[in-house]
């Protein structure tokens, strides 16, 4: 089936949110949804999650899933917003629980803090199914960016979270903790052995560098076809060669500390403080 899907660009993060519905039957669910956030004043908004509620409640839509493809090191995620608002269930890949673990020690989080995943209503498995209405949904794990990165394949869509990028800007970095650009290829190769006229979604594009509008739709065609990093044709061994010797020269993510701290804990800010504060962490000589 083709879903109804729209899609909505926050410019500060360069983060595609897609909203993917049965329209007949009036469900929907939302892929990657952004909360606002500036390093500078440490303040938060919710005007890119509002704005998704809006367009769902004009619709006369009922959310039911908040899907998440990994945990975000560039964005904080809008789930809570979303849910405080209209219900649903947010989801992710259960391998989550490996990112908790490794970060939850990096920030050495407070007694108590989870390493299972529980944060999230959901935790799926590689190859689970699960419906958005009448459209059938399946869940890929796609590791090597992070270890607990998943695509969802929805109708004749994918979604690919940081996974896979436009054809002219490639694919994403896999110098984090737990990635990998032998295991990324790998991932890779799955989602490009859909069938070719699957329509692909990306969930971030930086313009190719200023070099032309932000875009978001591609197809497995397209990307085999065109895609400077894993068109067909180019090995295993050559992306890893051009992945590893290009995230050499990528500085982190601006947002990367408070997002990660934020999303492994599914969109909620650490416990207040005695004062009634929620503080996040900055780890001096870690990453």
């Amino acid at each position: 089936m083709t879903p109804f899907i729209k899609t909505f660009f926050d410019k500060a993060t360069c983060n595609a949110t897609h909203l993917v519905a049965d329209a007949a039957a009036g469900v929907c669910a939302v892929v990657d949804p952004v909360l606002g956030y500036d390093p500078a004043s440490g303040r938060t908004n919710r005007r890119a999650a509002d704005e998704i509620v809006d367009c769902i409640e004009k619709a006369g839509w009922s959310l039911e899933w908040i899907l998440e493809t990994h945990v975000h090191a560039d964005h904080l995620t809008g789930a809570p917003c979303l849910k405080d608002r209209l219900g649903g269930r947010t989801a992710i890949g259960a391998r989550v629980a490996e990112v908790q673990a490794y970060f939850g020690t990096v920030f050495n989080v407070e007694t108590g803090f989870a390493t299972d995943g529980s944060q999230f209503d959901r935790l799926f498995v590689d190859g689970e199914t699960f419906s958005i209405g009448a459209v059938d949904g399946r869940v890929l794990y796609t590791p090597g960016h992070t270890p607990a990165c998943a695509v969802y394949v929805i109708g004749d869509a994918v979604f690919t979270g940081d996974t896979l990028f436009m054809p002219d800007s490639g694919t994403a970095r896999c110098d984090f903790p737990g990635g990998s650009a032998r295991t990324l290829y790998r991932s890779i190769r799955t989602i490009l052995s859909l069938p070719p006229e699957t329509r692909v979604f990306v969930c971030h594009d930086y313009g190719a560098d200023g070099k032309r509008p932000h875009a978001w739709e591609t197809t497995v065609a397209e990307q085999r076809a065109a895609n400077i990093h894993v068109k067909d044709g180019i090995g295993e061994d050559q992306f890893v060669a051009m992945r590893e010797a290009r995230d050499r020269t990528l500085s982190m993510p601006t947002l990367i500390l408070p997002s990660i701290q934020v999303n492994m804990r599914a969109g909620h800010l650490p416990p207040p403080e005695e004062n009634g504060t929620c503080y996040l962490k900055i780890p001096v000589d870690v990453l």
